[in-house]
């Protein structure tokens, strides 16, 4: 069975100690340790904006999704952190509409690119929120991850709720976390991305969504 995991840096793999311990990598691996037969394939950038993705699905990945059993979906960050980052710099308000906007038409065409190609079942997880300190980052995430689970049904998509799997624990699970704020990523550091505890949080809550218990 393949398996392809689409994204940006989490995906990646990115403030993880190396890539052998990103969550794409340990869920192959915690898949495989059960006597499946699991190849992982990866499509994700860090810095990658849902359109970023979007144009790497049609222009490198076609083939790798028509032969994909499983395919997942982990995007929006990007969209969310740039307009944030640039909305506290110029202290001028953040514009959720147009990041809403953006971000539904091109997760849209994201799901669309993968219905044509390929018979894969989707799994389009959520995204935690690395700054539950934050009002803005609060309503600004719940909104994003409200669209994913309107698209997500309207394609027949699994939803995998990764912000469940993250609340409450962020401390524990996101390199570099600070004071969970918004102004801590104005410091120079970004403290977005998991830790290696985090990866495996992700790989043990993302694995039965690859391959559903009978």
């Amino acid at each position: 069975m393949i398996y392809t995991a689409l994204g940006d840096s989490i995906t990646f793999g990115e403030d993880a100690s190396s890539l052998r311990k990103a969550y794409t990598q340990l869920t192959v691996s915690t898949l495989n340790s059960r006597s499946r037969r699991v190849t992982g394939y990866v499509l994700a950038r860090p810095g990658w904006s849902s359109y970023d993705l979007l144009d790497a699905v049609i222009w490198e990945g076609a083939s790798m999704i028509r032969q994909s059993a499983v395919v997942s979906i982990w995007i929006g960050g990007v969209d969310l952190a740039n307009a944030a980052l640039f909305s506290l710099r110029s202290q001028q308000p953040l514009n959720a509409k147009q990041i809403a906007t953006s971000y539904k038409r091109n997760l849209s065409a994201i799901l669309s690119q993968i219905k044509n190609c390929s018979h894969a079942r989707i799994i389009c997880c959520t995204q935690y929120n690395p700054f539950p300190n934050s009002p803005l980052a609060i309503e600004s995430i719940d909104r994003l991850n409200h669209l994913t689970n309107e698209l997500a049904q309207s394609y027949d998509a699994t939803i995998a709720p990764a912000h469940s799997w993250f609340e409450g624990k962020q401390a524990d699970l996101i390199y570099g976390y600070q004071k969970g704020k918004i102004e801590d990523a104005l410091s120079g550091s970004l403290p977005i991305h998991p830790n290696d505890r985090g990866h495996q949080v992700i790989a043990m809550g993302l694995a039965p969504y690859i391959i559903p218990r009978k």
